[in-house]
């Protein structure tokens, strides 16, 4: 039987840090609804930088969100954190240029993407949203391979 820890706040921040991408989960029309997700940490505020599409709607409709974070190296060696809370929709001009600032700096390959607007296959334009997730608990898990028993 393998052995799972609990991780310290220390260990949740620094994996936090370390991976930048996990799974977004929220509600919408009724279902869970889990997508791929890059987050940007800045202090204690997770961002989230994404377009408009099913997850906004799911995030305006329905604030309480989870966002699962894991680094797997083998079925033995894994660390995972949940973090659970709130999103608020950066909507102030202000307070979307300083996210927007943030978001470039951690990952400069957005740039491009960031400074046109394009419409796609269906005619949708794509819209840039971002959020911030007020986190009220966060949680980790953590095992290194070896068991007790």
């Amino acid at each position: 039987m393998l052995d799972i820890d609990e991780m310290s706040s220390t260990e949740i921040q620094e994996l936090l840090k370390q991976v930048g991408h996990g799974h977004l989960g929220c509600i919408f029309k009724g279902y869970p609804y889990v997508v791929p997700m890059h987050y940007y940490l800045e202090g204690s505020d997770i961002y989230l930088f994404t377009t408009e599409g099913m997850k906004t709607q799911a995030m305006d409709a329905n604030p309480e969100v989870c966002l699962q974070i894991e680094e797997v190296h083998d079925p033995e060696h894994w660390r995972s954190v949940v973090v659970t809370g709130r999103v608020e929709r950066i909507t102030t001009q202000p307070d979307f240029e300083r996210a927007m600032h943030f978001v470039k700096e951690q990952n400069p390959t957005l740039s491009p993407a960031i400074n046109r607007t394009w419409v796609d296959s269906w005619g949708r334009a794509e819209v840039i949203a971002i959020f911030r997730i007020h986190s009220s608990e966060m949680s980790g898990r953590t095992t290194t391979g070896v068991s007790s028993k």
